[in-house]
């Protein structure tokens, strides 16, 4: 960062011609805007060019202007930051006035170009450190800028320079390498450290007295000076903690403490008062890392935290009239005492003040308040998401991001229940040796001891009493808190048992019910349902059928009543808390789902989903005429085309995914015909009420405009297709379920795809092989091969199998379990389809594309062999069993080696020394009878003395036996399962035993040395995960190879090893002639090649 430095060569090409440009990119007119953008990408190649833009940046004229000058430079820092902006020289030039532009730029410059300034400091300071005079330059700017030294540099804006200060710092709030177990705080950061933080902290308590004896308005710039030094702070101790930043850390909390106990929540905080509320709460999350990272060197400190989150939090009664940010700062109030309670001194410090935390502070955000009932009728969603959540975060002090007041106060509510303060030793307490059952029960909990007796003093109200009943709000913060302490309720059997009896289930036989407490008691029992009695099924079930069925009541909505006991419902299923009678629950959803309204429905189709899948048997019966049912509904739900879905229709489908998937799962033995006979009717009726909605969904109706239906739900659309071309059993019903017009549809849809997202495209993939499985059983005529006019907005024509083969290209380049099924469904589609001489060529085009698309994603990940691997090289292999010639042009047309590198990489992964290598047969198969051809051509290539010939012989004898290996131990796999799993149950029993024996009541702390080894650990597996890509349930495939399953394998080897008399000169190794003599005998003879020495 120069202080002095000439701006006269950016100024002299930032000329009329620049700013036009510039100027042209904010036309709404999209050619100019084009041609704007082709101009300056031309501009681009000038090493002067970053100062010029930033020259327009920084100097006079339109604002427009110049924020588009800001917003390219940025972007074209992002891209050439890896490379090289320009010469050394050129770049120095340019980062220092950028350093220097920084300082003296208006806000909205200065918002966008501190951003490509940030990229510039995270390679020049943090990783590569070669800047070394930018702190001491910064440091020199900050103190001689205009707030802190006025009149030294009145150009030096000192919020501008802090801004910069915090884009430095911000790089190190994360550990720079998270894999090392004790990282040393790095030199740079202890630079700053010494240099600008130790003296800023003396400015800090200078402008914290400025800011507290002044009115709020006056000092704007003041209290951003203090929020921005503490975001710097925050960045420095969020991970690292520097020598010089522990001396000044107790100057720098006594005056974070003052800031905090200025605050007065009693009135509604003045326009001016953000800024001050901003500062608040960032103090506090500073005080929540010191307590979770730096416990020794903030102890002395923690008794001051404590005393000062306290008085915040007991503020909450006034959380109604307040915004987010107030919200915010309580939240984070609760979570600092819950930190600070998991810790060892932390019972000490904070249990004198359990009661008065419970009656002033706790339990008044839970009760429920003016703003929750205005929530309620404006946006009864936002109401369900933050007060009735689906699933709680685990209670633990540890939690973070919980964000509202009330979850931080529910968290710690669930914190202070499970404490049981710190073990007594006492001569009665004192257990003999080897008895382990004592001491544990013997200490009370704070639940037991304080926070039932306290919830148990508010009553359920009188009947009759609505929302402005206190005794209604403090009841709804009774039912919040009973669903924070599930942890500890689910060690209390009998005390939940109580509470449900008597404390919520009275609730829903009260008349009128309250809205507001039945949604909340619903929400309870969804909490608890890992511990409810089998006694109560009935009559917990009929509750939450009342609630789930409730009407609104005159001019309140009852949405969040039927969402709250449709997701309670959903808990007890999951937790295998059956219903007692599954036909009433299922006809009582598919009622509500027929006449409720579109966000109603939504919720229940999810239930009904849940209902499916955990009620199986009980349900299965059913599920035709309930198909029927929600088919119906959905027709009735879906826009015209090609208008997008809404989510009702999205979840109806999902519904209707969860129990075609259940009814197929259920198809009994061939041996049982009438179960058969029954179960092929109800798989009929099925697949022609998924017909029927397919065609209202995809099939455009007569003389309406071509156009493809919205890419909705294509993953479940998919499921629902398949379901109907795996039930098709004869030509007739082909025609009736309009087979051959749905796939076509359905093809053209999935050709452009590209919003790959892992859950929402995976069925696709098993749809094409299906589609393919139907093609060759029904397509007698090649429809699928044939060339169709496309509906999307090229219009171009192509066949079925050549859309579906440009979805499988372009899932290669997708995320890495993509890949792996992309790569089976090229084997599907290059093996399986009746190609005839007429569309050969098709199948050539499509083999080409695999090829390009598979050898381009291997080269981007070929550093290292990785679980990607074998899939993207045995798809190139189908594409070059079929036409070699042309797969050998491709490969070497995109690197000049192209070929070799994929026959060595072939033949490494064919290794037996790789692992995971090849495993099933069909792997195994495809792999020798590719590298059979490859040597053959290598040999022809005059190969044959080299490496990569060498390998790839080694790897095809090694695959052969590996073969002959998997062939006859297959049979073998069934008969070991048994008696592993008997070994495994011992090993479970003897594991839960020692379990038993090792249980201590005495939970010892976590230090910092075990928490940095922990996280270096998880940081590490993080990185393994990302290196082997790929699920671990797909490294395993049996592929399709069509006619090449026939081949006779061993006769391919031996005929190529007659043919070819020179690859007895290769040398292979002595234990693998070994094996190949004792698994081939007839090999022997041929292999007498010279032994390795």
């Amino acid at each position: 960062m120069e202080i002095e430095t000439s701006a006269a060569p950016a100024a002299a090409l930032a000329g009329d011609e620049l700013r036009r440009l510039l100027a042209a990119t904010l036309s709404p007119d999209k050619a100019s805007v084009d041609a704007a953008a082709a101009g300056l990408d031309r501009a681009a190649a000038d090493p002067r060019f970053p100062l010029a833009l930033l020259a327009v940046a920084a100097g006079d004229g339109d604002q427009g202007v110049r924020v588009a000058a800001a917003t390219y430079l940025k972007n074209f820092t992002r891209r050439n930051m890896e490379g090289s902006l320009s010469s050394s020289q050129l770049y120095k030039e340019f980062r220092d006035q950028l350093a220097q532009t920084l300082l003296q730029v208006e806000l909205a410059i200065l918002r966008v170009l501190i951003e490509a300034f940030r990229q510039v400091v995270e390679k020049d300071f943090v990783k590569d450190n070669l800047w070394p005079e930018l702190i001491p330059q910064l440091k020199l700017v900050i103190q001689s800028s205009n707030l802190i030294s006025p009149g030294q540099h009145p150009e030096w804006n000192t919020i501008n320079a802090l801004k910069v200060l915090q884009s430095v710092v911000r790089p190190f709030q994360y550990f720079l390498n998270p894999k090392v177990a004790k990282e040393p705080v790095p030199q740079q950061l202890e630079q700053i450290a010494a240099e600008i933080l130790v003296p800023l902290q003396l400015t800090f308590h200078h402008f914290a007295d400025k800011v507290l004896l002044s009115p709020y308005a006056n000092k704007l710039e003041y209290e951003q000076l203090l929020l921005i030094t503490c975001k710097c702070m925050y960045f420095t101790v969020r991970s690292y903690m520097p020598s010089r930043v522990k001396q000044i850390l107790p100057s720098f909390c006594k005056d974070m403490y003052r800031i905090l106990d200025s605050l007065d929540f009693n009135s509604l905080p003045e326009d001016g008062a953000m800024m001050r509320l901003k500062i608040a709460k960032r103090c506090l999350v500073i005080f929540c890392a010191l307590v979770t990272r730096h416990r020794k060197h903030a102890d002395d400190q923690m008794p001051h935290i404590v005393n000062c989150a306290i008085k915040i939090s007991k503020q909450s009664i006034n959380l109604s009239g307040l915004d987010s940010l107030p919200n915010r700062i309580f939240s984070l109030a609760f979570d600092v005492i819950s930190r600070v309670l998991e810790t060892g001194p932390g019972w000490r410090l904070v249990s004198p003040h359990f009661s008065s935390l419970l009656d002033s502070a706790i339990f008044p955000a839970l009760a429920l308040n003016e703003k929750d009932i205005a929530e309620w009728e404006e946006d009864t969603d936002e109401y369900v998401q933050k007060n009735l959540p689906s699933e709680l975060d685990e209670i633990s002090g540890w939690t973070e991001d919980l964000f509202t007041a009330r979850k931080s106060a529910i968290n710690l509510l669930g914190v202070i229940a499970l404490s049981k303060g710190p073990p007594v030793a006492s001569a009665a307490s004192k257990r003999k040796k080897g008895d382990k059952s004592k001491g544990k029960s013997e200490r009370s909990s704070i639940g037991e001891l304080l926070v039932i007796p306290f919830l148990s003093k508010f009553h359920i109200p009188s009947h009759g009493e609505d929302a402005s009943s206190r005794a209604v709000r403090n009841y709804f913060g009774v039912l919040m808190a009973y669903g924070g302490l599930q942890d500890f309720l689910t060690e209390k059997k009998e005390l939940t048992v109580t509470l449900i009896r008597n404390r919520i289930l009275p609730l829903y036989s009260m008349d009128p019910c309250s809205p507001y407490l039945i949604s909340t008691a619903n929400w309870v029992i969804g909490q608890l349902a890992i511990c409810l009695p089998e006694a109560m099924n009935t009559s917990i079930y009929h509750s939450l059928m009342k609630a789930l069925t409730m009407e609104d009541m005159e001019d309140i909505t009852c949405y969040p009543v039927c969402a709250s006991a449709s997701g309670a419902i959903a808990e007890l299923i999951e937790n295998s808390y059956a219903p007692p009678d599954w036909l009433i629950l299922l006809q009582t959803v598919v009622k509500r789902i027929s006449t409720g309204d579109e966000n109603e429905s939504a919720l229940l189709f999810k239930l009904l989903g849940t209902i499916v899948e955990g009620g199986q048997e009980k349900v299965l019966p059913h599920i035709p005429e309930i198909v029927s049912n929600i088919a119906n509904t959905v027709m009735k739900l879906l826009p015209p085309v090609p208008d997008p879905w809404p989510q009702v229709v999205e979840q109806g489908f999902t519904s209707l995914v969860a129990m075609a998937q259940a009814w197929e799962s259920s198809a009994p033995d061939e041996n049982r015909k009438h179960e058969k006979r029954v179960w092929q009717s109800g798989q009929s009726s099925i697949a022609q009420t998924f017909s029927l909605l397919l065609q209202r969904a995809w099939l455009l109706p007569e003389n309406s405009c071509s156009s493809l239906p919205p890419p909705s739900c294509v993953n479940d659309a998919s499921v629902l297709l398949e379901f109907v071309m795996r039930s098709v059993t004869c030509m007739e019903e082909t025609a009736r379920m309009k087979v051959f017009e749905l796939v076509p549809i359905w093809a053209d849809t999935i050709a452009n795809w590209d919003s790959w997202e892992e859950m929402e495209d995976q069925e696709v993939f098993n749809t094409i092989k299906e589609a393919i499985n139907f093609h060759q059983r029904f397509d007698l005529t090649g429809s699928f091969l044939k060339m169709l006019p496309s509906l999307s907005e090229n219009g171009s024509q192509s066949s079925v199998i050549g859309r579906v083969s440009n979805f499988v290209t372009r899932a290669i380049a997708a995320y890495p379990s993509a890949t792996w099924r992309a790569c089976s469904c090229i084997h599907t589609l290059l093996h399986a389809p009746n190609f005839s001489l007429g569309t050969e060529d098709a199948r050539k085009a499509i083999a080409v594309s695999f090829a390009q698309a598979a050898f381009s994603r291997f080269k981007s990940i070929s550093d290292s062999p990785a679980g990607i691997w074998k899939p993207l090289l045995l798809a190139i292999s189908s594409c070059y069993i079929c036409y070699p010639d042309a797969i050998e042009q491709v490969l070497n047309n995109y690197d000049g080696n192209g070929y070799t590198i994929w026959a060595s990489a072939l033949a490494q992964v064919s290794s037996s020394s790789l692992s995971p290598g090849l495993s099933s047969e069909s792997e195994i198969k495809l792999a020798v009878l590719t590298l059979s051809m490859v040597i053959e051509r290598l040999l022809v290539l005059s190969m044959g003395g080299t490496k990569v010939l060498q390998d790839c012989y080694v790897s095809l004898m090694e695959s052969c036996i590996q073969l002959k290996e998997v062939q006859e131990d297959g049979d073998n796999d069934d008969d070991d399962d048994g008696a592993e799993d008997l070994d495994d149950d011992e090993e479970e029993e003897d594991t839960e035993d020692d379990d038993e024996d090792s249980e201590d009541d005495d939970v010892r702390e976590e230090t910092e040395e075990e928490f940095l080894e922990r996280y270096a650990l998880a940081a590490a597996g993080e990185s393994i995960e990302v290196v082997e890509e790929g699920d671990l349930d797909e490294e395993t495939q049996d592929i399709e190879l069509g006619s090449l399953d026939e081949v006779d394998i061993q006769q391919v080897v031996l005929s190529l090893m007659q043919k070819q008399p020179a690859l007895q000169a290769q040398t292979l190794p002595d234990g693998l002639i070994e094996r190949i003599a004792e698994t081939f005998p007839e090999y022997e003879h041929l292999c007498q090649a010279r032994r390795q020495a």
